[in-house]
């Protein structure tokens, strides 16, 4: 039997939609039919999305949002409801630039700074989105954690601790929600061409050849290739799934 992932009629929003995963992840809902709001704080790179949702035939809106700032993303969740009547979906896939670095080079300020992004972003998405979901009845949510979220990676503690955090905040907000129809799951890709990767290593070159051979699969995953996991935890064909998180690392954490 073929799976469906439909999205059809529903409502999502896609934080961090302006490049990478959460770009590929808003083209591959809307593709499925789904009315999208595409929400980043490169307001030019969420329109550039929005648009090319809309010239593809797709519904799409695009806001601008610091996920720090409690105000912010509460108006974001308003206007997606108010816009759209509701919100189904909800993809949360900020994530800061973390410094490479042990635990006795990094200052308080950047550790603060990417849990601020990373974790209590994500809270305040979700405790956002929640009422929403709940009065609509029900949704799914999806957080992108890592694959580094299970396994640790030297020099990369305060990331390693914020997805590792995002893995178990799901499974508590699974918990609490189940009965009012709200599944929450994580994802964890491995390493994926994205900008993230060039910003670490000058360019991507040197990250594939740096991190490909990690991946049994002997390569770096593709944007799309994590929507489409995306895709379907967010779509009704995960709908036994809450509270678990979906690996799609390449076989990094298989050995």
């Amino acid at each position: 039997m073929a799976v469906n992932c439909t999205m059809e009629g529903r409502r999502a929003v896609v934080i961090a939609a302006a490049g990478g995963i959460g770009r590929a992840s808003a083209l591959a809902f809307a593709a499925q039919g789904a009315k999208v709001v595409t929400a980043d704080i490169d307001a030019a790179g969420a329109e550039a999305t929005a648009e090319m949702i809309r010239e593809a035939g797709g519904s799409a809106m695009a806001e601008a949002v610091d996920v720090r700032q409690e105000d912010q993303v509460a108006a974001l969740m308003a206007a997606a409801a108010e816009a759209y009547g509701g919100i189904d979906a909800l993809l949360y896939g900020a994530a800061m630039h973390d410094e490479s670095a042990t635990v006795t080079e990094l200052s308080l300020a950047h550790w603060d700074d990417v849990i601020r992004v990373n974790l209590t972003g994500a809270f305040l998405a979700c405790r956002a989105a929640l009422p929403v979901m709940i009065a609509g009845g029900g949704g799914s949510i999806v957080l992108i954690a890592s694959q580094l979220g299970s396994v640790g990676q030297p020099r990369r503690s305060v990331y390693c601790a914020s997805k590792g955090a995002l893995i178990q905040f799901a499974k508590a907000l699974a918990a609490d929600h189940a009965g009012e129809n709200v599944r929450v799951n994580t994802l964890s890709p491995g390493a994926v061409e994205t900008e993230r990767l060039t910003r670490r290593f000058g360019d991507m070159g040197l990250a594939r050849d740096a991190l490909g051979p990690a991946h049994l699969l002997g390569r770096l995953g593709l944007p799309v290739e994590i929507a489409h996991a995306a895709l379907f935890l967010a779509s009704e064909a995960s709908s036994f799934m809450t509270g678990s998180d979906l690996v799609v690392d390449g076989g990094y954490t298989a050995t």
